[in-house]
């Protein structure tokens, strides 16, 4: 801020030029830049107040209200059956429930030992954020006889759905690679759609994940989502 001051030195009147703690003469070289630049200051504050009345008189309205429609999402279980993935669906959920192999004892995260630094830090990143989630839950997909344990199956309330999480973690492994190929058939015969559904993430350890990457995954998975949906699409055109 720069103001113009009036002051009494030794009787006479002169102009000082004030900006913070600081005094300067009207015609020095310091001076005469403030004062062009109080000067440019006050008409831009005066061309701001234009624009703001302009605003307020056309288009200032309350922000629209949007209620997110309910996704009805189904998976096809290993009986045939076609459950919908919603909120009842999601506390059936067992959490942990993958014991078929022993998990390092180094990844804990309230009182759940995870098996990599990245499961631990999205099981942080999703609780940080508010995200209900299980993890490695006992999945019976159609086509399988025994249980899948997808890494994460996340509830989002707003549109009263889940969405799956696989990390792939060790994609420079050759079995690895044939296990995801028999992961992804496994959902899409099961009904489920591959980055709507079922989103997946990928690191090493030369390149870890950077947990913008999975906000961004959740976020077009929850969008492709929504503009799938016939009343999405229906208020678009209203």
């Amino acid at each position: 801020m720069v103001y113009v001051a009036k002051e009494k030195i030794r009787g006479i009147q002169v102009v000082r030029i004030k900006s913070e703690n600081h005094r300067y003469k009207q015609d020095s070289a310091k001076g005469q830049k403030l004062y062009e630049a109080m000067l440019e200051r006050e008409d831009l504050e005066r061309q701001l107040k234009i624009y703001e009345a302009i605003w307020d008189y056309y288009y200032r309205t309350p922000p629209p209200v949007y209620d997110p429609p309910k996704i009805a999402r189904t998976l096809i279980t290993s009986t045939k059956e076609t459950l919908v993935m919603d909120k009842a669906f999601f506390d059936s959920l067992k959490n942990d429930a993958n014991t078929n192999y022993p998990k390092p004892m180094i990844y804990s995260f309230n009182g759940i030992q995870y098996r990599s630094t990245f499961e631990k830090e999205a099981a942080m990143y999703y609780t940080e954020m508010d995200i209900p989630f299980k993890y490695e839950p006992e999945l019976y997909l159609y086509g399988t006889k025994k249980p899948q344990f997808p890494d994460f199956v996340l509830y989002i309330p707003e549109l009263d759905t889940c969405k799956i999480h696989e990390h792939l973690g060790l994609m420079n492994y050759l079995s690895y690679s044939r296990e995801l190929k028999f992961k992804c058939s496994t959902f899409i015969d099961a009904g489920l759609l591959l980055d709507q559904d079922v989103f997946f993430t990928y690191s090493d350890e030369d390149r870890p994940l950077d947990m913008r990457y999975l906000a961004a995954k959740i976020n077009t998975s929850i969008f492709g989502s929504l503009v799938c949906s016939n009343d999405w699409i229906e208020n678009i055109n209203s």
